[in-house]
């Protein structure tokens, strides 16, 4: 006999899972409460490192059903989506997307909708891409330094590599300057 569970996850302490839970009750899934695992953590990290979800696969058997609100509630993103589910189908269990009209993504159809979704946002990040490559190009054709900007002026690069020379130590120079060893190291092999 599958049980019915049910995943909820909100980023942070002053937002709530309570909508979510009342989300998939309204949407006719019954739920025990001791079925449902709810959390609190950024969207960033990745679904294998979540307490509550690893708590969650602790209880799941083959044959029973996960519900969440929407993918982004399974993963960082559309390739930690895909393998969060491809992980849940292996064990046997079906997952029910609410925000896909409640379709089971290990179904066909869900995993038609899932090969979409995963290829739209592998188009999207191309495009970024694309789009960022293409504006620092613009830009170093326009005669723009790109990057940080140095930490030492051309003169204070100078100053930092007469003192080496006359035998001051970087840590010394450094002190002085109120920067960094690394910095005064970088001055210094940037002559070389």
């Amino acid at each position: 006999m599958s049980r019915t569970f049910a995943y909820a996850r909100v980023s942070t302490f002053d937002q709530t899972t309570q909508n979510q839970v009342a989300e998939i009750e309204t949407a006719g899934f019954k739920v025990e409460p001791h079925r449902i695992v709810t959390e609190t953590i950024s969207g960033s990290v990745a679904i294998a490192r979540r307490k509550g979800f690893a708590r969650l696969l602790e209880k799941m058997e083959q044959g029973d059903v996960l519900i969440v609100t929407k993918l982004d509630r399974l993963g960082r993103d559309a390739i930690d989506v895909s393998s969060t589910v491809a992980r849940l189908e292996a064990l046997g269990i079906r997952i029910h997307c609410l925000a896909l009209g409640g379709v089971d993504l290990t179904s066909s159809a869900g995993k038609l909708t899932m090969g979409v979704i995963n290829a739209v946002a592998q188009f999207e990040r191309d495009l970024l891409i694309e789009r960022t490559q293409a504006g620092l190009a613009r830009a170093k054709s326009e005669g723009k330094v790109l990057g940080r900007p140095p930490a030492l002026s051309g003169e204070q690069q100078e100053r930092i590599r007469q003192r080496l020379a006359n035998g001051e130590s970087v840590s010394a120079i450094a002190r002085d300057i109120k920067t960094s060893r690394q910095t005064v190291m970088r001055a210094r092999d940037a002559a070389k």
